[in-house]
């Protein structure tokens, strides 16, 4: 399985990254996608992925919590570190209206200019959405074209931004621990959401999926994600596993993790 979205760099994992990615390889994750949110956080996520490169994979972007007053700098690091590093996305990246309005009109600008540094690099975006899918809509109906792809992480939208999304058709959704919370509306949406457009993530430490609800939230959770969707689409974890592993293996281009590479990886935890 493929976790595509957790920020295992974070301070809540100090203690113990080691057996944190030791876990997620036992429990089946063969690739973990990292994405940075700031300068701030960069050198924690290259550490890390430089650390278990055979597993964790880096994505350079900013936030849009993180868009501030210098947000021009920091939208001319994430262009540096792209022009001179490799990476499987430009993320996280997006759009964010629930912790504050006050810098809208800078998000849609780095939202913008950082889709844009995607398609020139041919990477995919990670797109955060919260509460705010038609400012998101607004600025792709400008300028999306058939280069311009990735995954709208931590879906948690309608029906209706579901279509919208799937419009667009180089779109996939994320469907992290959300999708398992008692009061959550996206087992709803799940009937139109075909698993060909789906990746799993974690977005750990966040989000953690019931019965760990209040605990710290680790890659190798997918699992729980993945059997949650499988009840919901009446098909076997093992085809969720499959057919969502190879969208986002095609997806961020990653390649195959061999047995053997796992086994040196795991070796030397």
């Amino acid at each position: 399985m493929i976790d595509t979205h957790a920020h295992l760099y974070s301070e809540e994992f100090d203690a113990d990254r080691d057996d944190t990615v030791k876990r997620a390889v036992e429990k089946g994750v063969s690739h973990i996608i990292i994405p940075s949110t700031s300068k701030d956080d960069f050198d924690a996520m290259m550490k890390l992925c430089n650390d278990y490169a055979e597993i964790c994979f880096p994505a350079v972007g900013l936030h849009p919590t993180s868009v501030k007053d210098g947000y021009v700098d920091e939208l001319a690091f994430v262009e540096k570190q792209l022009d001179s590093n490799r990476f499987v996305a430009v993320g996280e990246i997006g759009i964010d209206c629930y912790w504050s309005t006050d810098y809208i009109v800078q998000q849609r600008d780095a939202f913008e200019k950082q889709v844009k540094l995607a398609e020139r690099h041919n990477l995919p975006v990670i797109i955060h959405a919260r509460n705010s899918f038609d400012e998101i809509f607004s600025i792709l109906d400008r300028i999306h074209n058939s280069n311009v792809r990735g995954v709208f992480h931590g879906f948690s939208g309608t029906r209706e931004d579901y279509l919208k999304i799937r419009e667009y058709g180089t779109f996939k959704t994320g469907i992290g621990g959300v999708i398992t919370f008692k009061n959550s509306k996206l087992p709803q949406v799940m009937d139109i959401i075909p698993v060909t457009d789906i990746v799993l993530e974690t977005d750990a430490p966040y989000l953690t999926p019931h019965p760990y609800r209040g605990q710290r939230n680790e890659s190798s959770r997918i699992p729980i994600i993945a059997q949650k969707i499988a009840e919901l689409k009446n098909i076997s974890v093992e085809e969720v596993d499959q057919i969502t592993s190879e969208n986002a293996k095609t997806l961020f281009h990653l390649s195959p993790l061999l047995p053997s590479q796992q086994g040196r990886r795991l070796d030397t935890m």
